[in-house]
């Protein structure tokens, strides 16, 4: 099993910064993928950013220029640094892993409990 252990959200005001962190646990050989969702109130659950381990990333249009992927691969925590938090940012932040079990297994997405982060305007 992996624990994917959330923290960091809050309320901010618009313009603001936070930054999530999310650390991984358990019995694994390698994580290549982590990332972040996000689910605002009454919508569907949409990407935020992701980051491979060799350090590829990509992000939603809608928060490129403001937020930014990081990873320390050797504690198994993916961040997400949030600046100029605009209202439209407020959703239960997800963190998601793609752990491979073995050398010769597929990757299985395991995800975090979610975290709140509020932007007042």
């Amino acid at each position: 099993q992996v624990q994917l252990v959330e923290s960091g959200g809050g309320l901010v005001q618009a313009g603001g910064s936070l930054r999530l962190s999310c650390a991984a646990s358990g019995s694994f050989f390698r994580i290549n993928l982590m990332g972040w969702y996000r689910q605002p109130p009454g919508k569907q659950r949409e990407l935020v950013a992701g980051m491979t381990s060799g350090g590829s990333t990509n992000y939603a249009d809608s928060v490129k220029g403001r937020f930014t992927i990081s990873r320390d691969n050797a504690k198994n925590t993916v961040y997400l640094q949030m600046n100029s938090l605009k209202p439209e940012d407020t959703a239960v932040y997800y963190c998601n892993a793609d752990p491979v079990l073995t050398p010769w297994s597929t990757p299985v997405r395991y995800w975090g409990q979610g975290t709140q982060v509020t932007v007042s305007s």
